[in-house]
């Protein structure tokens, strides 16, 4: 127990450690496929097109983290005030940018959409633009965060799963899992960006709890019942929860005065 407090502990001052609301410079570019985004590393695969509308981005390792990024949002916008507009797009973190020359790499459609009206290919030719960006609150109405069963889970010990819709400006840390009316709690691990699994699933209907960090602050959230006894893979789960939550770390040095 110990042990985990302490691992737990280092989750949280980890997240902490980016102070998400500030204004920061940085370059993008574009791919020119959106399928390049939504099959990227965070593995959404075609269900990233319906989180903001095909406003993907790829994202630096310093955003990505490790995959605890996938699903941050980002209002962003290009410095050129002859193509830009002043309030650019928002945009959501779906795959990994290895390229140190930019800080994104966006959807062709979110790359045109920080253009002016009648801009949108004058952009396109620039091929790479200055830009500013800020992290935002992602916003699901009516939607709680889904628990979508990947197709490599196989019954009876390993389950994985893909989380979707986290609200907010949040990043889940951790997950534990057991069986409906069970205190026993068995803890998954990330297999990949928002793909989490575990090779010691319990039997029966399913609940989670996850630990959502916001900033410096962090919380458990307790998904009482999610997946049913029978559940199959390919299948969207609604856990019963939503998460909003709004980074509350101090930030120095923040500049909002020119959004």
């Amino acid at each position: 127990m110990a042990l985990f407090i302490c691992f737990l502990s280092l989750l949280l001052f980890s997240s902490a450690t980016a102070c998400d609301r500030c204004l920061y410079q940085s370059k993008a570019a574009y791919f020119s496929k959106a399928n390049a985004l939504s099959s990227g590393a965070c593995g959404y695969g075609s269900l990233a097109l319906g989180l903001s509308g095909g406003h993907l981005a790829a994202g630096v390792f310093s955003l990505y983290k490790d995959g605890a990024g996938c699903g941050a949002c980002f209002q962003i916008r290009c410095n050129n005030s002859t193509l830009c507009s002043s309030k650019g797009t928002s945009v959501t973190i779906t795959d990994i940018n290895h390229n140190n020359q930019t800080g994104f790499v966006l959807s062709t459609r979110a790359f045109m959409a920080m253009a002016n009206h009648g801009m949108g290919q004058h952009i396109l030719k620039l091929g790479t633009v200055e830009v500013e960006y800020k992290r935002i609150p992602c916003e699901y109405k009516n939607q709680n965060l889904a628990v979508r069963v990947e197709e490599s889970s196989q019954k009876p010990n390993y389950l994985a799963i893909k989380l979707l819709y986290q609200g907010g400006q949040t990043e889940i840390v951790a997950i534990d899992v057991a069986q409906v009316g069970s205190s026993n709690w068995n803890f998954m691990k990330r297999n990949h960006g928002a793909v989490w699994d575990t090779s010691r699933a319990p039997n029966g209907a399913l609940q989670f709890r996850f630990v959502v960090t916001s900033g410096y602050d962090g919380k458990w959230i307790w998904a009482k019942t999610v997946l049913p006894a029978d559940w199959k893979s390919g299948v969207v789960y609604d856990s019963g929860v939503q998460i909003n939550d709004i980074a509350k770390e101090g930030c120095f040095h923040c500049d909002y005065s020119h959004w």
